[in-house]
Parts: C-alpha cells; sequence; structure tokens
C-alpha cells in the first residue's frame, strides 16, 4: 500500500502516469463496472433503463462537485457540443472574448458563426478581465489551460463581468477534479469528463443558470431529453424536460456506467484532499527536478533532446504540449514517485 496516499492503490499504471491533463487513468472499481455492464451486453440481459440510474448519479455526483443543483445540468458527449449550444444563442454581430491560445474546443463553436458576424477577439489570459466592457457579448475562457496548466483569473472576470452584464462561459475540463470550483458563478460551464474525472471518454456536462434556459435552442434535442425519456420516443407534441435535461444527448450507456463510478470515488477521497494533494505531488515533482514549485495540477517545462529517451528508460507517461513537456499530477500518484520522476529529469527540463 502506498503509504503517504492509499488513494493510489486504486489505480494500476504501468509505470509512473503523470498524464492526467491528456486521458485520466480509470481506479479499479471503475473497471470492474464497466466490465461487468459489457459482460451483461454480451450475455444480452441488459436493460436499457437500468442505465438511467448510472446517468441519474453521475449527473447528481458532478452537480455536488461543482456545487450546483443536478436540475441545472445537462449531460453530452463532448465538451465542443455543449459550447455549440451557447455558440448558437450568442445574438448576431456579438463580439465573444477569449485568451490567446485557448483550446480549439472552446474557440472554434464561436469562430464557425462568423457568417452571422460573430467576432472572436483574443487578449492575453492574465489581462482578459480588463477587456471586459459593453461591447463583449460573451467571455469564453478555460478555468485551467490546457497548454501549460495557467490558472485564469476567474475572480476578476467574474466581477468585471457582473459589472458589464456579460455572460461568461467556463470550460472546466481541466479543472473540475483537482481544483475547486463554483460553476454557479457563471452562466455555462462545460466539462469533459476523460480527464481528471477519470471517466471513460465520451460523457461530458453543462450547466446553465436558470435564467439562461430558455435563451438556448436544445438543437440536439432528442427522445432523452423530453420530461419523461421513455415516454418521448415518438411523434409530436414537443415535450422538453422543464429543466436543463431539456439540453440532455442520449446517453453512451457504458461510458456513463464508468463515470458514474468514477465520481462517486473522487467523492469519497473530497475536492479538499484531492486540490492539496495534487499540489503536493507537484511540488515533489518540482522539488526533485530542482525547479520551484508551480502551485497547480499541470505545469509545462522546457526540455532538452535527452528527455524523450528519460522518460521511456524510466517509465514515465507525459505529454508534449505546445512544443514543451506537459506534465500532471492526479489521485493516482504519490510524492515518493513524483519525486523520483523529478530527479530522473533533473537537469534536462526547466521553466
Amino acid at each position: 500500500m502506498s503509504t503517504d496516499w492509499p488513494w493510489a492503490d486504486e489505480f494500476e499504471p504501468d509505470g509512473t502516469y503523470l498524464n492526467s491533463a491528456t486521458m485520466g487513468l480509470p481506479p479499479r472499481q471503475t473497471v470492474a463496472a464497466v466490465t461487468a455492464a459489457m459482460d451483461e451486453w454480451r450475455r444480452g440481459v441488459a436493460h436499457a433503463p437500468g442505465y438511467d440510474a448510472d446517468v441519474a448519479a453521475a449527473r447528481e455526483a458532478y452537480a455536488r462537485l461543482v456545487g450546483v443543483e443536478p436540475a441545472t445540468v445537462a449531460i453530452g458527449s463532448q465538451a465542443s457540443p455543449l459550447v455549440g449550444l451557447v455558440a448558437d444563442a450568442v445574438p448576431d454581430g456579438a463580439t465573444v472574448l477569449v485568451p490567446q491560445g485557448e483550446f480549439t474546443s472552446v474557440t472554434f463553436p464561436f469562430l464557425a458563426q462568423e457568417a452571422r458576424g460573430i467576432r472572436v477577439v483574443e487578449v492575453p489570459l492574465a489581462e482578459i478581465a480588463e477587456h471586459v466592457d459593453g461591447s463583449v457579448g460573451l467571455v469564453a475562457l478555460a478555468a485551467v489551460q490546457s497548454s501549460d496548466g495557467a490558472v485564469a483569473p476567474l475572480d476578476e472576470v467574474e466581477a468585471a463581468a457582473a459589472r458589464h452584464g456579460v455572460d461568461v462561459l467556463v470550460d472546466v475540463t481541466q479543472a473540475v477534479g483537482w481544483l475547486p470550483v463554483a460553476a454557479r458563478r457563471f452562466a455555462y460551464t462545460v466539462c469533459a469528463a476523460y480527464k481528471w474525472l477519470l471517466s471513460p471518454r465520451g460523457t461530458a456536462f453543462l450547466t446553465v443558470r436558470r435564467a439562461r434556459w430558455d435563451s438556448l435552442v436544445p438543437s440536439a434535442a432528442g427522445w432523452y431529453a423530453g420530461d419523461e425519456p421513455w415516454s418521448s420516443i415518438y411523434g409530436t407534441p414537443l415535450r422538453l424536460a422543464p429543466d436543463a435535461r431539456r439540453f440532455d444527448v442520449s446517453p453512451g450507456w457504458h461510458a456513463w456506467v464508468g463515470t458514474a463510478s468514477s465520481l462517486a470515488l473522487l467523492e469519497r477521497v473530497g475536492t479538499g484532499d484531492l486540490h492539496a494533494h495534487a499540489l503536493a505531488v507537484e511540488a515533489a515533482f518540482a522539488a526533485g527536478a530542482g525547479l520551484a514549485p508551480a502551485g497547480r495540477a499541470i505545469r509545462a517545462l522546457a526540455a532538452d533532446d535527452e528527455v524523450p529517451g528519460l522518460l521511456a528508460r524510466h517509465g514515465i507517461v507525459a505529454a508534449e504540449r505546445a512544443g514543451r513537456l506537459r506534465v500532471s499530477f492526479h489521485v493516482n500518484n504519490t510524492t515518493e514517485e513524483a519525486e523520483r520522476a523529478g530527479r530522473a529529469l533533473r537537469g534536462h527540463v526547466g521553466d
């Protein structure tokens, strides 16, 4: 058993996995739950409405993690289609303010609206709040930047947006699971669950403030967006759910089995402990590498030509993003292994 962090024993990576920012590892219980669901499917004993319990459990767990009511949470498959719902609702000719170098799942849905006169303006992340004024129709940004882990100045953005009556959309994909997030602060948030929420790829969440339910057109609505999904399979009239479930798309069943299980584990650990642990593990890595801690779960490093070989030799899994080595630290890691990984790279990486 891991001495400093027993939760790491819930995971079974080959080597040292520092890549949750790309793809989170599934806990043992999630692997077991998905395997059992696949076996039911194989044997022909799966019951389609039975998966509704997993969707509901995941929705409710996610709502607790981000501090909103389940009624304000919709489910989807990926972040960009959920951003697209919001992009469709931006008025013709509006200006959308985004950070420079933002992940394209946030920016592309708005850039694709160019024919309606939508104008996307990029500004430095650290200065984004200073550019919020009455001419801005929407601010869209990630809470934590995918490329380097920079944490957005959300307090300043929220305050500036409130002063000017501007809505904010926040992509929390690289935040929820290690960084405390209060989604109720913003008109919209989106989250793909396959990274820090340790879920199979193909599940995502959208939160929509109640006052905005009627301003979004549920253009992807199908039977699962109905008030009573199993009775809204055929025919007219339109009979959508009265809350944010109207924006649901029908779930990829087995992926939601895994998501419900992984969120249950993260809730057991607790957001406060997850946050403190991510910072402790990153600090241990930094100490091993001879660097100052960054104080966040993702950091991007300059790496010399020997680093790929060192990663392979020491069994360290990381990523390359924007020409830098990106390492990320989560519940599956221990401070001991992070410090060892840092030592293995010492002298070959830097800020």
